[in-house]
């Protein structure tokens, strides 16, 4: 969930600040002269602190779903002639590291910040929040593919539930399904405090300091815009283009995102699991990738500067330098 402080086109718009951004940055350009990719741009918060710390030949490359985003982009990309954006998600930074002329192998950082971004959620027009009414859009690409609206008033009963059941691991998933499908003949769902209000009445039993819709919203953005299957792709993407030495950096927000995470580099870092008694030589076995450190999260004061810190986690990722050049594929 990228939370920027930085300049934007538009004059004077002053944005938050990037969960962990230090931290980040700083366990990202351990090579300041090398290439750099930004799966998820957002307003640049990221960007700019890796932009400051490169050197000599240093590039990167952001990448971003969202028009508005790109827009931020390209501002800075007519700042900083190091850096240049693409538009389209991060599952395909293969595509947009091709366009650079950079080969798997050549890169030496990647960063990922999952999720929706406070940009986002704090527009109404997004329809990404309950916290205010808008259209229940929801799309991080407007351009592309159905709004959460246009999705809910067609989708099968059966689908809407396990949508909401295996993205937002809300309980009451097939209640609130019936209420949508009960709903929608009546009138169509169109705005985000109809759906909100909606899955409130559907949940029996409330959860104290959360707002009953917000599992439901989660999982309804997640499987709109194929977050989970763009994070298992891209992760994939990720270390074919490290270079011996390059880093992955991912800052996940819910569990859903760092389950996947987690495992992924956990996989990477173990290597084959052999039978036991097998007779090879440990350096034979050794995995090409290691874990760096132990997952962080936000600090008590970052969180008290940005309550949307507070589920922040951050794993780093690291191909080892003596790395053959084996990849998953």
């Amino acid at each position: 969930m990228t939370a920027d402080r930085t300049f934007g086109p538009e004059a004077g718009q002053t944005l938050h600040r990037s969960v962990l951004l230090d931290q980040a940055v700083d366990l990202l350009v351990v090579q300041p002269g090398g290439r750099f990719v930004d799966g998820t741009f957002g307003r640049g918060g990221h960007s700019r602190l890796i932009l400051q710390h490169l050197e000599g030949g240093g590039r990167l490359v952001g990448i971003d779903k969202d028009p508005d985003a790109v827009r931020f982009g390209e501002a800075l990309a007519a700042e900083d002639g190091r850096f240049v954006v693409y538009h389209g998600s991060f599952a395909d930074m293969d595509d947009a590291a091709s366009a650079q002329g950079w080969e798997p192998g050549s890169v030496t950082g990647v960063l990922l910040d999952l999720g929706v971004s406070s940009p986002q959620l704090d527009d109404p027009q997004r329809g990404f929040s309950f916290m205010s009414d808008g259209p229940l859009d929801m799309r991080m690409d407007s351009s592309h593919g159905p709004s959460a609206a246009e999705w809910l008033n067609t989708a099968a009963e059966q689908e809407i539930a396990d949508v909401i059941f295996r993205f937002g691991e809300e309980r009451f998933s097939r209640r609130i399904a019936r209420s949508v499908v009960q709903k929608r003949v009546e009138e169509p769902l169109v705005t985000t405090r109809q759906f909100a209000e909606l899955v409130r009445q559907a949940v029996p039993r409330k959860e104290k300091h959360k707002h009953p819709a917000t599992r439901s919203f989660q999982a309804v953005r997640i499987f709109i815009n194929r977050e989970l299957e763009d994070l298992e792709v891209g992760l994939k993407k990720a270390v074919q283009l490290l270079a011996p030495g390059g880093r992955l950096v991912v800052i996940s927000f819910h569990s859903l995102e760092d389950r996947i995470v987690k495992r992924f580099m956990r996989d990477l870092s173990r290597g084959p699991q052999l039978p036991r008694g097998l007779p090879v030589r440990a350096e034979e076995v050794e995995p090409p990738y290691r874990l760096i450190g132990k997952a962080l999260k936000a600090s008590e004061p970052e969180v008290q500067e940005n309550v949307r810190a507070r589920s922040a986690v951050m794993r780093v990722l690291e191909r080892r330098v003596e790395d053959k050049g084996v990849t998953p594929e």
